[in-house]
């Protein structure tokens, strides 16, 4: 039993290498990217493994490491702050160091101190709060997880009674992601996104859906409608990974034939830093961790 459980790592390991050589040697990436995950500064003291100021610095090596790579733009998860908006134009500052553009989405965080979700979207020069961007034949599509949530400024409009309709649901399904510091997507952007992928679909478009709460695995730190959205993007082929932040200690599994990423959150530990790289390929894509952020390659079916 244990040499069959050596066997299985070792093939692995070797299958993993292989790809990676498969898809980077002697060729160029078709596309390379950025990735950053809550990074959450605050101008505040130290509590538990979250390092607030630290962030700053940690960031600046961040950049110097993707302008060095020259990466075509970056993609933020959300929680670019921990606590105050007044920390924001400190982060935006340095992320305006980057050689390429960066693309924001929200996390639970950032709204700490608005009463008006435009002024947060303004702040982080989004098109919108969710919306999708092209590169090439593919399609990115930011997903906003924090649109319906107790913290995201939702109370008199049409948007609150959508709330305790997905509360209802993960009690009456014994699940444990209705947590305070969780959100969820509206039937609006939900209907949104199934017309992205229809789009995409119909024009021969990959897609890679990013978002700041996971989507899978299920835990107490997915989107308060994870599985509405899984069950929407599964019908399509094109999608071909999802990649979240939020759950600072990182995650991966397969909803059936779709690989879920959630990466490692900045924040976390003293000095050690954690961003990644993302290189796609036509038969493939690779993430290089830095620090505490995992590598993944995933083949591109």
């Amino acid at each position: 039993m244990k040499n069959l459980r050596y066997l299985i790592v070792l093939f692995v390991l070797l299958t993993s290498f292989s790809a990676t050589r498969m898809f980077s040697q002697d060729t160029s990436p078709l596309i390379r990217f950025g990735l950053i995950a809550d990074i959450q500064y605050g101008d505040c003291d130290t509590h538990g493994d979250r390092y607030y100021r630290n962030s700053l610095e940690k960031l600046t090596s961040c950049i110097d490491s993707l302008n060095e790579q020259k990466v075509q733009f970056t993609i933020n998860l959300g929680d670019i702050v921990d606590r105050s908006p007044a920390d924001i134009d400190p982060v935006v500052d340095l992320l305006k160091k980057l050689d390429a553009p960066v693309f924001h989405t929200t996390g639970n965080h950032d709204y700490k101190g608005f009463t008006n979700n435009g002024d947060l979207f303004n702040k982080l020069d989004m098109p919108a709060e969710y919306y999708s961007f092209k590169k090439g034949d593919w399609l990115f599509i930011m997903l906003n997880t924090n649109e319906i949530a107790s913290y995201s400024n939702i109370k008199g409009t049409w948007k609150e009674a959508e709330l305790p309709v997905m509360l209802d649901r993960i009690k009456s399904s014994k699940r444990n992601n209705d947590q305070d510091w969780n959100g969820g997507i509206s039937s609006k952007q939900l209907q949104w996104l199934k017309d992205q992928l229809q789009e995409a679909q119909k024009n021969g478009m990959k897609v890679l859906v990013l978002s700041h709460n996971p989507i899978y695995p299920a835990t107490e730190f997915t989107a308060l409608n994870d599985q509405e959205i899984l069950d929407t993007i599964v019908d399509f082929s094109c999608v071909k990974c999802v990649i979240s932040g939020h759950h600072h200690t990182g995650a991966f599994a397969y909803y059936k034939n779709i690989p879920c990423i959630t990466t490692e959150g900045m924040i976390e530990t003293e000095s050690k830093n954690a961003f990644g790289v993302v290189d796609i390929y036509e038969n493939g894509l690779v993430l290089t961790g830095y620090g505490r952020t995992k590598s993944y390659t995933i083949p591109l079916k």
